[in-house]
């Protein structure tokens, strides 16, 4: 089959998805329709957001479907239409059968990580904010419970010790999209041969990879520095990892997104967890392992991000400070 003759329809929404859509229309295969996520409003402003998803397929004249239900009969039929022999889905929502079965090549996922570790919505944050040094991408066919289909390929890279959830975002998306084209390649040549997932697990369990939400990013300071440096850099920059200052200089404290740290010595005898050190602008914590964590760049609320230096120089803490 020739590319120009592959009939396929790409699910996605957010700039991570974008770039394999970009890499397949570049290849030259016939993209018959782009599904994503409907427009909603955003901002003060309430003007309507539009996905990178949509934004890419207007731009290109790719014929767009915006369904709110997934199971509704029009789409659907809508779908069935496009008589579509591969449907490809990136970041977008879990699709009921009814859809992933109706092309004849299959639905196949691409995510982040290397299945089965990490399955779930946020498997780069769980990599970094577990201490991985290396992840990738995997594309599998789609089946009934959510990442567990047979894997077609995989891709890897290194988690360097610098490097921040964004980070590793941009280099998986670029390094996605390049599996994508080799998956789609794949298929058409016929030479896919998927493995089951089981069969790498050796009976052992699947790494879970659950959605981040607010708690999930509060810092726990009697954990050791290690552990608070990765969940910073694996919340980093968003949705950021966070903490509260008191002080007794002020009679509320003081909410803190934390985007960059250090690891940086020993913390003094009797200090306890949550104790800030302040010296000549330089922002120390204890943690739980005795070990002290230099803050770099925080964001105090209604303030933007600036360096510890910036912070503490219009900031009124005293040397009883604390992180909570």
């Amino acid at each position: 089959m020739e590319k120009k003759d592959l009939r396929i329809v790409f699910f996605g929404t957010p700039e991570f998805a974008v770039a394999s859509l970009d890499t397949l229309v570049t290849a030259g295969y016939n993209i018959v329709a782009a599904v994503t996520m409907p427009d909603k409003p955003a901002g003060r402003g309430h003007k309507m957001y539009h996905s990178p998803v949509k934004e890419y397929a207007v731009a290109h004249d790719i014929p767009l479907l915006q369904p709110v239900r997934l199971k509704d009969e029009t789409f659907v039929n809508d779908l069935r239409a496009l008589e579509a022999d591969l449907f490809i889905v990136i970041a977008f929502r879990m699709l009921p059968e009814v859809v992933w079965t109706m092309p004849s090549l299959g639905t196949f996922n691409l995510h982040a990580s290397l299945l089965p570790r990490y399955r779930g919505a946020a498997p780069i944050n769980w990599a970094v904010i577990n201490g991985d040094t290396e992840t990738g991408v995997t594309t599998f066919f789609l089946k009934h419970e959510i990442d567990t289909g047979d894997i077609i390929d995989q891709e890897r890279i290194a988690i360097l010790p610098t490097d921040n959830v964004g980070d590793v975002h941009d280099k998986l998306m670029e390094l996605g999209a390049k599996l994508t084209l080799k998956t789609v390649d794949a298929i058409v040549e016929g030479n896919v041969n998927p493995i089951p997932q089981e069969k790498l697990l050796n009976g052992e369990t699947a790494t879970p990879a659950p959605k981040i939400f607010k708690e999930t990013c509060r810092i726990d300071w009697s954990k050791s520095a290690l552990e608070v440096h990765n969940l910073v850099r694996g919340l980093s920059p968003y949705p950021a990892a966070w903490s509260e200052i008191h002080s007794e200089e002020t009679t509320e404290a003081l909410p803190v997104k934390i985007f960059t740290t250090e690891l940086c010595g020993i913390c003094p005898e009797t200090s306890l967890p949550g104790e800030l050190f302040i010296d000549n602008n330089d922002m120390k914590v204890c943690c739980g392992d005795g070990h002290l964590l230099r803050i770099l760049e925080l964001q105090p609320a209604g303030k933007k991000r600036m360096t510890a230096d910036a912070f503490m120089r219009g900031a009124r803490l005293n040397p009883l400070a604390r992180v909570k």
